[in-house]
Protein backbone atom coordinates (compact mmCIF):
# COMPACT_ATOMS: atom_id res chain seq x y z
CA UNK A 1 0.00 0.00 0.00
CA UNK A 2 1.33 3.47 -0.84
CA UNK A 3 3.09 4.76 2.29
CA UNK A 4 4.81 7.94 1.09
CA UNK A 5 8.35 6.55 1.24
CA UNK A 6 8.21 5.28 4.82
CA UNK A 7 8.47 1.55 4.22
CA UNK A 8 9.40 1.31 0.54
CA UNK A 9 13.17 1.93 0.89
CA UNK A 10 13.28 -0.67 3.65
CA UNK A 11 11.66 -3.26 1.41
CA UNK A 12 14.01 -2.36 -1.44
CA UNK A 13 17.05 -2.73 0.81
CA UNK A 14 15.87 -6.21 1.80
CA UNK A 15 15.19 -7.33 -1.79
CA UNK A 16 11.43 -7.54 -1.36
CA UNK A 17 9.56 -6.98 -4.64
CA UNK A 18 6.76 -4.48 -4.17
CA UNK A 19 3.32 -4.48 -5.83
CA UNK A 20 0.79 -1.72 -5.12
CA UNK A 21 -2.96 -2.43 -5.44
CA UNK A 22 -3.77 1.31 -5.74
CA UNK A 23 -1.54 1.52 -8.79
CA UNK A 24 -2.98 -1.71 -10.14
CA UNK A 25 -6.50 -0.34 -9.61
CA UNK A 26 -5.58 2.53 -11.93
CA UNK A 27 -4.16 0.03 -14.44
CA UNK A 28 -7.36 -2.06 -14.37
CA UNK A 29 -9.47 1.07 -14.85
CA UNK A 30 -7.31 2.27 -17.76
CA UNK A 31 -7.52 -1.16 -19.44
CA UNK A 32 -11.28 -1.44 -18.91
CA UNK A 33 -10.91 -4.51 -16.68
CA UNK A 34 -11.95 -3.01 -13.35
CA UNK A 35 -15.73 -3.28 -13.63
CA UNK A 36 -15.84 -7.06 -13.21
CA UNK A 37 -13.61 -6.88 -10.11
CA UNK A 38 -15.72 -4.08 -8.61
CA UNK A 39 -18.85 -6.16 -9.12
CA UNK A 40 -17.14 -9.19 -7.58
CA UNK A 41 -16.27 -7.22 -4.45
CA UNK A 42 -19.83 -5.89 -4.17
CA UNK A 43 -21.17 -9.44 -4.54
CA UNK A 44 -18.99 -10.38 -1.56
CA UNK A 45 -20.65 -7.69 0.54
CA UNK A 46 -18.33 -4.69 0.16
CA UNK A 47 -20.36 -1.48 -0.37
CA UNK A 48 -20.28 0.44 -3.65
CA UNK A 49 -19.21 3.64 -1.91
CA UNK A 50 -16.03 2.04 -0.53
CA UNK A 51 -12.66 2.95 -2.08
CA UNK A 52 -12.54 1.92 -5.74
CA UNK A 53 -8.92 0.80 -5.41
CA UNK A 54 -9.88 -1.43 -2.47
CA UNK A 55 -12.89 -2.95 -4.22
CA UNK A 56 -10.85 -3.62 -7.36
CA UNK A 57 -8.20 -5.32 -5.22
CA UNK A 58 -10.70 -7.39 -3.23
CA UNK A 59 -12.59 -8.47 -6.35
CA UNK A 60 -9.35 -9.32 -8.15
CA UNK A 61 -8.02 -11.29 -5.17
CA UNK A 62 -11.24 -13.24 -4.77
CA UNK A 63 -11.06 -14.28 -8.42
CA UNK A 64 -7.35 -15.19 -8.14
CA UNK A 65 -8.04 -17.45 -5.16
CA UNK A 66 -11.04 -18.98 -6.90
CA UNK A 67 -8.95 -19.87 -9.96
CA UNK A 68 -5.83 -20.80 -8.00
CA UNK A 69 -3.74 -18.60 -10.29
CA UNK A 70 -3.50 -15.06 -11.66
CA UNK A 71 -6.70 -14.40 -13.69
CA UNK A 72 -5.98 -14.74 -17.42
CA UNK A 73 -7.77 -11.46 -18.20
CA UNK A 74 -5.70 -9.47 -15.68
CA UNK A 75 -3.93 -6.51 -17.35
CA UNK A 76 -0.12 -6.36 -17.43
CA UNK A 77 0.35 -9.79 -15.92
CA UNK A 78 -1.78 -9.24 -12.81
CA UNK A 79 -0.77 -9.15 -9.15
CA UNK A 80 0.81 -12.22 -7.52
CA UNK A 81 -0.19 -13.72 -4.20
CA UNK A 82 1.84 -11.80 -1.60
CA UNK A 83 4.17 -12.98 1.12
CA UNK A 84 3.47 -9.85 3.17
CA UNK A 85 0.82 -7.15 3.33
CA UNK A 86 2.24 -3.72 4.23
CA UNK A 87 -0.57 -1.32 5.08
CA UNK A 88 -0.59 2.32 6.11
CA UNK A 89 -2.83 4.30 8.41
CA UNK A 90 -2.16 7.58 6.58
CA UNK A 91 -4.98 9.75 5.26
CA UNK A 92 -7.39 7.37 3.50
CA UNK A 93 -10.50 5.85 5.05
CA UNK A 94 -10.06 2.27 3.84
CA UNK A 95 -6.32 1.86 4.48
CA UNK A 96 -5.41 -0.96 6.86
CA UNK A 97 -9.02 -2.21 7.19
CA UNK A 98 -8.89 -2.98 3.48
CA UNK A 99 -5.76 -5.09 3.92
CA UNK A 100 -7.27 -6.67 7.00
CA UNK A 101 -10.28 -7.64 4.86
CA UNK A 102 -7.92 -9.38 2.43
CA UNK A 103 -7.49 -11.95 5.19
CA UNK A 104 -10.79 -13.37 3.94
CA UNK A 105 -8.89 -14.57 0.84
CA UNK A 106 -5.17 -14.51 1.66
CA UNK A 107 -3.03 -16.17 4.30
CA UNK A 108 -0.35 -13.48 4.61
CA UNK A 109 0.97 -11.50 7.61
CA UNK A 110 -0.13 -7.84 7.88
CA UNK A 111 1.99 -4.94 9.13
CA UNK A 112 0.66 -1.39 9.49
CA UNK A 113 2.77 1.78 9.33
CA UNK A 114 1.35 4.97 10.80
CA UNK A 115 2.00 8.53 9.64
CA UNK A 116 0.74 11.06 12.22
CA UNK A 117 -1.03 13.97 10.56
CA UNK A 118 -1.97 16.64 13.09
CA UNK A 119 -3.75 19.87 12.27
CA UNK A 120 -1.74 22.99 11.42
CA UNK A 121 -1.84 24.57 14.87
CA UNK A 122 -1.33 21.24 16.63
CA UNK A 123 1.56 20.29 14.36
CA UNK A 124 3.38 23.52 15.20
CA UNK A 125 3.04 23.13 18.97
CA UNK A 126 6.36 22.89 20.80
CA UNK A 127 7.73 19.35 20.62
CA UNK A 128 4.93 17.98 18.43
CA UNK A 129 7.00 17.59 15.27
CA UNK A 130 9.99 16.00 16.98
CA UNK A 131 7.72 13.68 18.93
CA UNK A 132 5.98 12.50 15.77
CA UNK A 133 9.29 12.01 13.96
CA UNK A 134 10.61 9.94 16.88
CA UNK A 135 7.44 7.81 16.76
CA UNK A 136 7.80 7.20 13.01
CA UNK A 137 11.48 6.23 13.32
CA UNK A 138 10.75 3.81 16.17
CA UNK A 139 7.97 2.05 14.27
CA UNK A 140 10.31 1.67 11.28
CA UNK A 141 12.83 -0.09 13.57
CA UNK A 142 10.09 -2.43 14.70
CA UNK A 143 9.13 -3.06 11.08
CA UNK A 144 12.71 -4.03 10.24
CA UNK A 145 12.81 -6.47 13.17
CA UNK A 146 9.57 -8.01 11.92
CA UNK A 147 10.94 -8.36 8.38
CA UNK A 148 14.19 -9.91 9.61
CA UNK A 149 12.23 -12.63 11.40
CA UNK A 150 9.82 -13.14 8.50
CA UNK A 151 12.51 -13.33 5.82
CA UNK A 152 15.21 -15.03 7.88
CA UNK A 153 17.93 -12.51 6.99
CA UNK A 154 19.41 -9.36 8.46
CA UNK A 155 19.09 -5.80 7.21
CA UNK A 156 22.06 -4.47 5.24
CA UNK A 157 22.26 -1.04 6.86
CA UNK A 158 24.76 0.31 4.35
CA UNK A 159 22.43 -0.60 1.51
CA UNK A 160 19.49 0.96 3.34
CA UNK A 161 21.47 4.16 3.75
CA UNK A 162 22.14 4.28 0.00
CA UNK A 163 18.51 3.46 -0.83
CA UNK A 164 17.20 6.28 1.36
CA UNK A 165 19.59 8.74 -0.32
CA UNK A 166 18.56 7.47 -3.77
CA UNK A 167 14.89 7.90 -2.87
CA UNK A 168 15.42 11.55 -1.98
CA UNK A 169 17.56 12.10 -5.09
CA UNK A 170 14.81 10.56 -7.22
CA UNK A 171 12.25 12.94 -5.77
CA UNK A 172 14.54 15.96 -6.06
CA UNK A 173 14.63 15.53 -9.85
CA UNK A 174 10.90 14.82 -9.99
CA UNK A 175 10.23 17.99 -7.96
CA UNK A 176 12.53 20.06 -10.20
CA UNK A 177 10.81 18.74 -13.33
CA UNK A 178 7.43 19.87 -12.03
CA UNK A 179 8.79 23.28 -11.01
CA UNK A 180 9.59 23.93 -14.70
CA UNK A 181 5.89 23.74 -15.47
CA UNK A 182 5.44 27.29 -14.21
CA UNK A 183 6.71 28.47 -17.61
CA UNK A 184 4.42 29.91 -20.28
CA UNK A 185 3.48 27.98 -22.29
CA UNK A 186 3.55 25.10 -19.81
CA UNK A 187 5.82 22.38 -21.28
CA UNK A 188 4.17 19.42 -19.54
CA UNK A 189 0.50 18.54 -19.25
CA UNK A 190 -1.23 16.66 -16.42
CA UNK A 191 -1.65 13.62 -18.65
CA UNK A 192 2.14 13.26 -18.60
CA UNK A 193 2.23 13.87 -14.86
CA UNK A 194 -0.22 11.07 -14.12
CA UNK A 195 1.74 8.74 -16.41
CA UNK A 196 5.04 9.59 -14.69
CA UNK A 197 3.98 9.87 -11.06
CA UNK A 198 3.85 6.12 -10.21
CA UNK A 199 7.62 5.72 -10.59
CA UNK A 200 8.06 7.89 -7.51
CA UNK A 201 4.96 7.18 -5.45
CA UNK A 202 4.88 3.42 -6.14
CA UNK A 203 8.56 2.56 -5.93
CA UNK A 204 8.45 -0.54 -8.09
CA UNK A 205 11.94 0.07 -9.48
CA UNK A 206 15.32 0.85 -7.93
CA UNK A 207 15.15 4.54 -6.91
CA UNK A 208 18.68 5.16 -8.19
CA UNK A 209 17.64 4.09 -11.70
CA UNK A 210 14.40 6.06 -11.42
CA UNK A 211 16.37 9.16 -10.44
CA UNK A 212 18.16 8.91 -13.76
CA UNK A 213 14.85 8.68 -15.63
CA UNK A 214 13.47 11.74 -13.85
CA UNK A 215 16.66 13.62 -14.61
CA UNK A 216 16.17 12.81 -18.30
CA UNK A 217 12.60 14.06 -17.99
CA UNK A 218 13.88 17.26 -16.36
CA UNK A 219 16.34 17.79 -19.23
CA UNK A 220 13.59 17.27 -21.81
CA UNK A 221 11.20 19.70 -20.08
CA UNK A 222 14.01 22.24 -19.62
CA UNK A 223 14.73 22.07 -23.34
CA UNK A 224 11.06 22.71 -24.08
CA UNK A 225 11.05 25.69 -21.74
CA UNK A 226 14.19 27.14 -23.32
CA UNK A 227 12.64 26.79 -26.76
CA UNK A 228 9.17 27.98 -25.64
CA UNK A 229 7.53 24.69 -26.66
CA UNK A 230 4.22 24.04 -24.90
CA UNK A 231 2.61 20.72 -24.08
CA UNK A 232 -0.39 21.33 -26.35
CA UNK A 233 -0.68 21.22 -30.11
CA UNK A 234 -3.23 24.01 -29.82
CA UNK A 235 -2.32 27.43 -28.36
CA UNK A 236 -2.43 27.58 -24.55
CA UNK A 237 -5.67 29.48 -23.88
CA UNK A 238 -6.19 28.46 -20.25
CA UNK A 239 -3.92 27.18 -17.48
CA UNK A 240 -5.63 24.90 -14.97
CA UNK A 241 -5.05 22.75 -11.90
CA UNK A 242 -6.71 19.34 -11.46
CA UNK A 243 -7.75 18.17 -7.96
CA UNK A 244 -7.72 15.36 -6.69
CA UNK A 245 -7.34 11.92 -8.35
CA UNK A 246 -8.15 11.59 -12.08
CA UNK A 247 -10.68 9.27 -13.77
CA UNK A 248 -8.14 6.63 -14.75
CA UNK A 249 -10.66 4.97 -17.07
CA UNK A 250 -11.17 8.18 -19.08
CA UNK A 251 -7.80 9.90 -19.38
CA UNK A 252 -8.64 10.80 -22.98
CA UNK A 253 -10.85 13.46 -21.38
CA UNK A 254 -7.65 15.46 -20.77
CA UNK A 255 -6.75 15.19 -24.47
CA UNK A 256 -10.16 16.47 -25.50
CA UNK A 257 -9.75 19.49 -23.25
CA UNK A 258 -6.23 20.01 -24.59
CA UNK A 259 -7.73 20.43 -28.04
CA UNK A 260 -9.66 23.40 -26.62
CA UNK A 261 -6.42 24.96 -25.38
CA UNK A 262 -6.76 23.78 -21.76
CA UNK A 263 -3.31 23.09 -20.30
CA UNK A 264 -3.39 21.37 -16.92
CA UNK A 265 -0.19 22.67 -15.34
CA UNK A 266 -0.36 21.30 -11.76
CA UNK A 267 -2.20 18.59 -9.83
CA UNK A 268 -3.06 17.36 -6.35
CA UNK A 269 -0.28 18.01 -3.86
CA UNK A 270 -0.52 14.55 -2.25
CA UNK A 271 0.89 12.88 -5.37
CA UNK A 272 3.78 15.26 -5.78
CA UNK A 273 7.13 14.61 -4.05
CA UNK A 274 8.12 16.53 -0.92
CA UNK A 275 9.89 19.82 -1.39
CA UNK A 276 13.65 19.28 -1.02
CA UNK A 277 14.80 18.93 2.57
CA UNK A 278 18.42 19.12 3.75
CA UNK A 279 19.05 15.99 5.84
CA UNK A 280 22.81 15.70 5.29
CA UNK A 281 23.51 15.99 9.03
CA UNK A 282 21.12 13.16 9.92
CA UNK A 283 23.21 9.98 9.92
CA UNK A 284 20.49 7.49 10.90
CA UNK A 285 18.67 6.39 7.70
CA UNK A 286 15.46 5.67 9.62
CA UNK A 287 15.43 9.15 11.10
CA UNK A 288 15.99 10.55 7.59
CA UNK A 289 13.02 8.53 6.34
CA UNK A 290 10.89 9.68 9.26
CA UNK A 291 11.77 13.35 8.75
CA UNK A 292 11.28 13.07 4.99
CA UNK A 293 7.82 11.47 5.11
CA UNK A 294 6.66 13.84 7.83
CA UNK A 295 7.95 16.80 5.81
CA UNK A 296 5.89 15.66 2.83
CA UNK A 297 2.77 15.95 4.98
CA UNK A 298 3.56 19.00 7.11
CA UNK A 299 6.02 21.03 5.02
CA UNK A 300 3.28 23.55 4.21
CA UNK A 301 2.28 24.12 7.84
CA UNK A 302 4.40 27.21 8.65
CA UNK A 303 3.08 29.16 5.65
CA UNK A 304 -0.45 27.89 6.19
CA UNK A 305 -0.23 29.13 9.78
CA UNK A 306 0.96 32.56 8.61
CA UNK A 307 -1.95 32.72 6.16
CA UNK A 308 -4.37 31.57 8.90
CA UNK A 309 -5.40 28.60 6.79
CA UNK A 310 -5.81 26.06 9.55
CA UNK A 311 -6.81 23.11 7.37
CA UNK A 312 -3.41 23.40 5.78
CA UNK A 313 -2.47 19.91 4.73
CA UNK A 314 -5.44 19.58 2.40
CA UNK A 315 -6.60 23.05 1.40
CA UNK A 316 -3.73 25.50 1.79
CA UNK A 317 -1.22 24.04 -0.75
CA UNK A 318 -3.59 24.90 -3.58
CA UNK A 319 -3.44 28.59 -2.76
CA UNK A 320 0.30 28.38 -3.43
CA UNK A 321 -0.03 26.16 -6.50
CA UNK A 322 -2.70 28.24 -8.23
CA UNK A 323 -0.80 31.48 -7.58
CA UNK A 324 2.67 30.15 -8.48
CA UNK A 325 1.52 28.35 -11.63
CA UNK A 326 -0.84 31.22 -12.56
CA UNK A 327 -3.93 29.09 -13.07
CA UNK A 328 -7.03 30.53 -14.72
CA UNK A 329 -9.27 27.83 -13.28
CA UNK A 330 -9.38 24.63 -11.26
CA UNK A 331 -11.17 21.36 -12.03
CA UNK A 332 -12.38 19.65 -8.86
CA UNK A 333 -13.09 15.92 -9.15
CA UNK A 334 -15.23 14.71 -6.21
CA UNK A 335 -15.14 10.92 -5.90
CA UNK A 336 -18.05 8.84 -4.64
CA UNK A 337 -15.61 6.20 -3.40
CA UNK A 338 -12.99 8.45 -1.75
CA UNK A 339 -14.12 10.77 1.02
CA UNK A 340 -10.55 11.75 1.85
CA UNK A 341 -9.91 13.10 -1.66
CA UNK A 342 -13.28 14.85 -1.72
CA UNK A 343 -14.26 16.32 1.65
CA UNK A 344 -12.05 19.42 1.37
CA UNK A 345 -12.76 20.35 -2.24
CA UNK A 346 -15.59 22.79 -1.57
CA UNK A 347 -13.38 24.55 0.95
CA UNK A 348 -10.64 24.77 -1.68
CA UNK A 349 -13.15 26.27 -4.11
CA UNK A 350 -14.16 28.87 -1.54
CA UNK A 351 -10.60 29.86 -0.59
CA UNK A 352 -9.40 30.13 -4.21
CA UNK A 353 -12.29 32.39 -5.12
CA UNK A 354 -12.06 34.63 -2.06
CA UNK A 355 -8.28 35.01 -2.02
CA UNK A 356 -7.25 34.69 -5.67
CA UNK A 357 -10.44 35.20 -7.72
CA UNK A 358 -9.88 31.86 -9.47
CA UNK A 359 -13.05 29.87 -10.30
CA UNK A 360 -13.54 26.12 -10.01
CA UNK A 361 -15.42 23.61 -12.13
CA UNK A 362 -16.87 20.62 -10.26
CA UNK A 363 -16.96 17.39 -12.28
CA UNK A 364 -18.13 14.36 -10.31
CA UNK A 365 -16.72 10.94 -11.07
CA UNK A 366 -14.54 8.17 -9.72
CA UNK A 367 -11.02 6.82 -9.98
CA UNK A 368 -12.03 3.28 -11.00
CA UNK A 369 -15.80 2.99 -11.52
CA UNK A 370 -16.55 4.04 -15.10
CA UNK A 371 -20.30 4.15 -14.38
CA UNK A 372 -19.85 7.23 -12.19
CA UNK A 373 -18.21 9.45 -14.84
CA UNK A 374 -19.99 11.09 -17.79
CA UNK A 375 -17.39 12.48 -20.25
CA UNK A 376 -20.01 14.06 -22.54
CA UNK A 377 -21.59 15.99 -19.69
CA UNK A 378 -18.16 16.99 -18.39
CA UNK A 379 -17.19 18.40 -21.79
CA UNK A 380 -20.40 20.42 -22.01
CA UNK A 381 -19.66 21.89 -18.55
CA UNK A 382 -16.13 22.71 -19.67
CA UNK A 383 -17.31 24.74 -22.64
CA UNK A 384 -19.50 26.92 -20.42
CA UNK A 385 -16.69 27.27 -17.85
CA UNK A 386 -14.50 29.08 -20.38
CA UNK A 387 -16.70 32.18 -20.11
CA UNK A 388 -16.29 32.06 -16.34
CA UNK A 389 -12.49 31.85 -16.59
CA UNK A 390 -12.46 34.78 -19.05
CA UNK A 391 -14.54 36.87 -16.64
CA UNK A 392 -12.23 36.24 -13.69
CA UNK A 393 -9.12 36.93 -15.78
CA UNK A 394 -10.44 40.49 -16.07
CA UNK A 395 -11.21 40.70 -12.34
CA UNK A 396 -7.73 39.47 -11.37
CA UNK A 397 -6.16 42.04 -13.67
CA UNK A 398 -8.25 44.80 -12.12
CA UNK A 399 -7.24 43.59 -8.65
CA UNK A 400 -3.55 43.57 -9.59
CA UNK A 401 -3.09 39.88 -8.86
CA UNK A 402 -0.44 39.42 -11.53
CA UNK A 403 -2.05 37.13 -14.15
Amino acid sequence: MVNWWQGDPILKAMDVATVYPEDYGAVCAAFGAAQAYLEGAEADGFPAHMCGYARNCLGYTARMIELGEIPPEAPMGGMPQPSLLLASGALCDARYKWFQALGRYLDAPLWVLELPHPGVKEGLMEGAGEGNIYFIAQQLREFISFLEKLLGRRMDWGRLDETVDSTMEMNRWWHRANELRRARPCPMHSRDFWSSMPASLYMANDPGETAGLYRQMYDEIKSRVDNKIGALKAPERYRLAFLELPPWHSLDFFNQLAERGWNFVIESWAYHPPRPLDLDRVSDPLERLARYSYHWLTGYYPKANQAEEWWGYFAYPYLEYVRDYQCDGVVLHPLLSCRTATNHLMMVRDRLMKKLKVPSLVIEGDIVDLKLFDPARALSQAEAFEETMDHYKKLRKEAGLGW
